[in-house]
C-alpha cells in the first residue's frame, strides 16, 4: 500500500524564478522535440545545446535514450509506461526550468494527450512543442539503430510508426524536417523562434522579458 501524501508540504526559498532568470540572462523554457525514431531529435537537441551554450546560455538536454538508462530504467514501452516516462521527464524539465535553465527534451512522445500533459506540468508559456516531422520512410531508410528492421521482423513489439501509432502535433509551435533541411538549418529555425519570442536574447539588460 502507498502512503498518504496528506502530510506533505511544499516549501519555497527566498530566491525566485525571476532572480534566477536575471542571473542567467534568459527566460527558462523547454523545447520539446517530438517525432519518430530516427527523425533526428537527439542530433538536433545536442547541436541546439552546443549553440546555446556557445552563446552564453545555461541549458541541458534530456534525451529519451539517456533518461531510460537511469530515471526511467524501470519502465517498458507499453502505453502506460510510455505515459509515465513522459510524466517523469516533464517534471524534471519543470524543476530545471524553475532553476533557471533552458531544457531541450528529445522524446518520441507519440500521443497528443501525453504531450499536452507534459505542457501542463511544464507550463504553457515555457513549453515549445517542436515537431521533427521527418517521414516514416525517411526514418526507416536511415534506421541508425536497426530498430525498424527488428520491428518489421516482429522482434520489437509496439514500435512507434510500425506497430504502434504516432499522433503528429496538430498545431506545433515549430516544425522542422531533417529530410529537407540540414541539422544547422533546423537548429537555426529553433533559435530564430526563441529569439523572436524573446525567450533567449543575449542583449537583455535585465535578463527578463515577457513572451510575446
Amino acid at each position: 500500500m502507498g502512503h498518504s501524501q496528506d502530510f506533505l508540504q511544499r516549501f519555497s526559498g527566498t530566491i525566485t524564478s525571476r532572480d534566477r532568470a536575471i542571473m542567467f540572462r534568459q527566460r527558462p523554457v523547454t523545447v520539446w522535440l517530438t517525432g519518430l525514431s530516427g527523425a533526428g531529435k537527439s542530433t538536433i537537441a545536442f547541436e541546439l545545446e552546443r549553440q546555446l551554450v556557445s552563446s552564453g546560455h545555461a541549458c541541458y538536454v534530456l534525451d529519451g535514450d539517456n533518461i531510460r538508462h537511469g530515471l526511467t530504467c524501470d519502465l517498458g514501452f507499453g502505453h502506460v509506461d510510455r505515459r509515465e516516462n513522459i510524466r517523469r521527464v516533464a517534471h524534471v524539465a519543470q524543476l530545471m526550468n524553475d532553476a533557471g535553465l533552458i531544457v531541450i527534451a528529445a522524446l518520441i512522445s507519440p500521443l497528443r494527450e501525453d504531450r499536452e500533459a507534459a505542457r501542463k506540468i511544464i507550463e504553457q508559456d515555457k513549453f515549445v512543442e517542436t515537431y521533427v516531422c521527418t517521414s516514416v520512410d525517411t526514418c526507416e531508410r536511415r534506421d541508425p539503430k536497426g530498430l525498424y528492421a527488428k520491428a518489421r521482423s516482429g522482434e520489437i513489439a509496439s514500435f512507434t510508426g510500425v506497430s504502434a501509432p504516432y499522433e503528429s502535433p496538430q498545431n506545433p509551435d515549430l516544425r522542422v524536417d531533417t529530410a529537407t533541411s540540414t541539422v544547422d538549418e533546423c537548429v537555426s529555425g529553433i533559435l530564430d523562434y526563441l529569439r523572436n519570442t524573446s525567450l533567449v536574447d543575449s542583449r537583455w539588460p535585465d535578463g527578463v522579458r515577457s513572451r510575446k
